[in-house]
C-alpha cells in the first residue's frame, strides 16, 4: 500500500498563567465571567488547565506560518485585554518567579481531579506552562518512524526554550525548572523505540486494559502521537513570553518532520540511539540552556551549542525553504547568541538586585518583565537572520 504525502499542517498550543497586577503573584481564582468571555470570544481555541491560575489557547490548523504568528498575537492580546478588567494579566512563561505551588488548586472537574488524586502531592505541584506543537502526518506508521528519529532532536529545542528558571523565589540553577517538575510524574519524558504503529498501540493497551488509564491521552511524553488528531505533537519545549522565539521553535519542528520524512529512506536504518544518551542531552539541556554545548554523538565531543543550531539549520535548510519560514528558523541563531527568557530573567534580577531592590522587588521586577515581552508585537520588530560570524562578533 502507498503512502500519501503528509500534509505537514500545524497548529500550536501555548498555555499561561493569569498574574494578579496589583501584587504580581499568580492569581489563586480566574473570574468565571472572564473565563466565560473568553470562551466567547474565543470558542474552541480557549480553554482551561488544570490549575485555576491557568489557561491554554490553541490556533487553528495553519500551512503558514505568518498566520500563525498572527493568530498568536491576536490571541494574546485580546486576553490581556479582557483579564485587565479583572485585575489580571496573562503571563507566557513556565514558571511563576516567585508564587507558592501550595496557595494554588486545581479545578474542579471529573479528568483534573482524577489527575490531582493519581498523582497527590506531585500533581499540586505542577504549576507549570508549556508550548505545544502538532505537525500533520497522517499515515499511522509515517508517524511513529517520525517520532523515533526526532527524539534526538528534542533537547536542542527544550534549550531554545527555556523560560523557567526560578522556583518559589529561588535561582534553580536550571534553565527549565518546568522540566525538573514533569519528570517527577508518570509517563513523562523522551519516549523509547517503537517499531511501528501496531508496536505502539500494543504499548498503550497493557495500560489501558489493566485499568490504569482510559486512553494515550493520559501520555504526556515530550513527543507523543495525538490520540485526537493524525499529527505529531511536541511538548518538551517550555512556552516563550516572546511570539517569536514560539514561532521559531514551531518552524524548525515543522521543518524537522519533513527532513525526517523525506530523508527516511534515503538513510540507511542505524540502531536507534539508546535513551541513556539522548537524556544526557536533555538532562544538559534543562540545565544549561544554550549556554553549554550538547554532545555530538557522531563525534563524541560536546560541540559549542550555536555550532549545534547552526548544523540544524543546514540540515533543514530544503525544507525551511519549502515552507518559506526561513527567517523563523534561523531566528535560533539570535536565540542562541542573546540567550533565551531565563537567561534574560536571570539579567533583570541580578540588575535589579545590583540597583539595591530587595530580592521580592527584584522578583516583582522580573514578573513586569514577563507581562511585557507577552502582550508586545514582534511582528513590528522582526529581525533579519543572524550568521554565525554575525553571532559570534555580537557575544565578543
Amino acid at each position: 500500500m502507498t503512502r500519501s504525502t503528509p500534509t505537514f499542517t500545524f497548529g500550536i498550543e501555548e498555555e499561561y498563567s493569569l498574574v494578579d497586577v496589583t501584587t504580581r503573584g499568580l492569581a489563586t481564582e480566574t473570574p468565571p465571567k472572564l473565563l466565560s468571555d473568553l470562551k466567547t470570544r474565543l470558542g474552541d481555541r480557549f480553554s482551561t488547565e488544570f490549575m485555576r491560575s491557568q489557561i491554554e489557547v490553541g490556533t487553528s490548523v495553519h500551512t503558514s506560518i505568518a498566520d500563525a504568528r498572527a493568530e498568536l498575537i491576536d490571541m494574546r492580546k485580546l486576553i490581556a485585554k479582557r483579564a485587565t478588567l479583572h485585575g489580571l494579566a496573562p503571563m507566557a512563561a513556565s514558571t511563576h518567579p516567585f508564587s507558592r505551588w501550595g496557595h494554588q488548586h486545581h479545578r474542579d472537574t471529573p479528568r483534573y481531579n482524577e489527575i490531582a488524586e493519581s498523582f497527590r502531592g506531585l500533581g499540586r505541584r505542577m504549576v507549570v506552562n508549556g508550548l505545544h506543537v502538532h505537525v500533520g502526518i497522517e499515515d499511522d506508521n509515517a508517524r511513529i518512524e517520525v517520532m523515533n528519529d526526532m527524539r534526538t532532536f528534542l533537547p536542542t529545542l527544550l534549550a531554545l526554550s527555556g523560560s523557567s528558571p526560578f522556583w518559589e523565589g529561588e535561582n534553580t540553577g536550571l534553565k527549565s525548572y518546568r522540566t525538573a517538575i514533569n519528570e517527577a510524574t508518570p509517563r513523562k519524558g523522551i519516549p523509547e523505540d517503537f517499531a511501528n504503529w501496531g508496536d505502539f498501540e500494543r504499548t498503550m493497551h497493557v495500560l489501558v486494559s489493566a485499568g490504569v488509564m482510559e486512553d494515550a491521552s493520559k501520555v504526556w511524553w515530550d513527543l507523543r502521537p495525538s490520540i485526537r488528531f493524525p499529527t505529531l505533537e511536541m511538548r518538551i519545549t517550555d512556552v516563550c513570553p516572546k511570539v517569536e522565539d514560539g514561532i521559531c521553535l514551531a518552524a524548525i519542528y515543522r521543518c524537522l518532520c519533513r527532513y525526517l520524512y523525506r530523508t527516511r529512506r534515503a538513510r540507511s536504518k542505524s540502531p536507534a540511539l539508546p535513551l541513556f544518551l539522548i537524556n544526557e542531552n536533555r538532562w544538559r539541556a534543562e540545565r544549561y540552556g544554550v549556554s553549554e554545548g550538547l554532545i555530538d554523538f557522531a563525534t563524541g565531543r560536546v560541540e559549542p551549542f550555536i555550532d549545534v543550531v547552526e548544523g540544524l539549520l543546514d540540515l533543514i535548510a530544503e525544507d525551511a525553504s519549502f515552507f518559506g519560514c526561513e527567517a523563523e528558523a534561523e531566528h535560533a541563531m539570535a536565540i542562541a547568541t542573546r540567550g533565551t527568557s531565563s537567561d534574560r530573567q536571570l539579567a533583570r534580577y541580578r540588575k535589579l538586585r545590583k540597583a539595591k531592590l530587595t530580592h521580592r522587588q527584584a522578583l516583582k521586577g522580573v514578573v513586569d518583565g514577563l507581562l511585557e515581552e507577552t502582550v508586545s508585537d514582534p511582528a513590528l520588530r522582526h529581525r533579519p537572520a543572524v550568521s554565525k560570524r554575525d553571532s559570534l562578533a555580537l557575544a565578543a
